[in-house]
């Protein structure tokens, strides 16, 4: 399998069992503040879905800051999920990921990625969806750091633990 949608694949399951993780919980954790680089571990949740929504939409041939405005429509509402409309949406997302993939021969096809922070660069499909990954993983951190401050275990999501199912 390609690496790109390899770990794209781990990113789903990591995702999965953290929220599984999050619905052993007090549902007031998912919306509890604490001192992180969001200040709710809903919020971080939300940031994740909305930054996947705004990639896919990318892949899909659409102006990375028309994907970006489009996007954060969606901050408002994901901000306020429950576990189960988390889980619901990334469900949906994956869907709609693993359709464009599966209509995609050569995920090394590279686009002109136009960043609104950092300018224009010839990117692959699969560097997009490395990235997908790598920032989902980046920000289950720092809900495992917000659990722990609040008091909670987290749950172990590392790449090695996916490479066993």
């Amino acid at each position: 399998m390609n690496h790109a949608k390899n770990m794209f694949k781990y990113h789903v399951w990591a995702n999965k069992v953290l929220l599984e993780r999050m619905k052993e919980l007090p549902s007031n954790v998912l919306y509890e503040e604490v001192n992180s680089s969001y200040p709710t571990i809903a919020q971080t949740f939300s940031h994740v879905y909305v930054v996947d929504v705004m990639w896919l939409q990318v892949l899909k041939g659409i102006d990375m800051q028309e994907a970006l405005d489009a996007s954060i429509s969606l901050l408002e509402s994901s901000n306020l999920f429950s576990i189960d409309e988390f889980e619901q949406s990334f469900e949906l997302l994956t869907l709609q990921y693993k359709e464009w993939m599966t209509s995609q021969k050569d995920l090394e096809h590279k686009i002109n990625l136009n960043n609104p922070w950092t300018g224009a660069r010839n990117t692959a499909y699969s560097e997009i969806l490395l990235h997908v990954a790598n920032h989902g993983t980046y920000h289950r951190g720092n809900i495992t750091t917000m659990l722990r401050q609040q008091g909670y275990a987290s749950t172990m999501n590392d790449y090695s633990l996916y490479w066993y199912l």
